[in-house]
């Protein structure tokens, strides 16, 4: 199957502070990964180094050969500014810009895309609608739809399933499992351990640094668990970006 990620004793942060400290560690094409921890654990960091928006601070992350074009990278809704002025389908439109650039043409192909990628996630008739008149779990569809159009070979999902309906979440996880099956690569920042559970066998438990990484039944252990909490509360926000600190797992 090979690999499609490989991260090397990588550290990455914001003005020289680390927010992940000293990550090792691969992904193999393919992979569904849970990646968990308590807030501030480091996740949507981790998940901006991959997607290539924030560099290392020390260490690489390697991509296994992909262009930058095969990353599709779904952001925290409320990273979203829902006051600019643009319609559903144009904004699922940006999913394409890599492609067809910013003043590239919408022909009839790319509009049928569009409308097939909306009609997915169940926004048909949304279309000229802006986006900020849309629910909190509408406007999670219409990132999955972006998402989509983007057909990336590597899926990065920050929180994907956070403050939405019941309903919403299964439609939406139903789509995690298609490009699973499809086999593309699907990294997901989640908290609900219930649903990693069920529903992903790879996790990495992160905490600053790794705490644990592997198949999720023995990764979520009540142990593991207490010892990202305690790495997170003992943190220092002040090291220096090389430190190599972190509080044992002993400790």
């Amino acid at each position: 199957m090979g690999v499609q990620l490989k991260f090397h004793n990588v550290t990455l942060g914001y003005d020289r502070h680390p927010a992940v400290h000293h990550l090792t560690g691969e992904v193999a094409a393919g992979a569904l990964v849970a990646v968990i921890g308590p807030n501030g654990a480091g996740k949507s960091t981790l998940f901006r180094g991959v997607a290539g928006i924030l560099k290392p601070l020390s260490g690489s992350i390697d991509l296994g050969g992909l262009d930058i074009r095969d990353i599709a990278y779904l952001p925290q809704s409320v990273d979203i500014d829902r006051s600019f002025p643009i319609s559903v389908f144009d904004f699922v439109g940006t999913g394409l810009w890599r492609s067809i650039g910013f003043f590239g043409g919408m022909g009839k192909s790319v509009r049928d895309k569009i409308t097939r990628a909306l009609a997915a996630v169940g926004l048909n008739g949304f279309e000229g609608r802006s986006i900020g008149t849309l629910s909190g779990g509408q406007m999670q569809r219409l990132l999955f739809a972006r998402v989509l159009l983007q057909d990336a070979r590597l899926i990065v999902l920050d929180e994907p399933f956070n403050a939405i309906d019941t309903k919403t979440s299964a439609d939406l996880l139903a789509l995690v499992k298609r490009w699973h099956g499809e086999g593309r690569t699907v990294l997901a920042a989640l908290h609900d351990m219930e649903l990693v559970r069920d529903h992903f066998p790879e996790t990495l438990l992160l905490a600053r640094g790794p705490v644990a990484w592997g198949a999720t039944a023995e990764v979520l252990t009540a142990e593991n668990l207490m010892v990202a909490l305690r790495m997170c509360e003992a943190f220092d926000e002040s090291a220096a970006a090389c430190s190599d600190d972190m509080p044992s797992q002993a400790a």
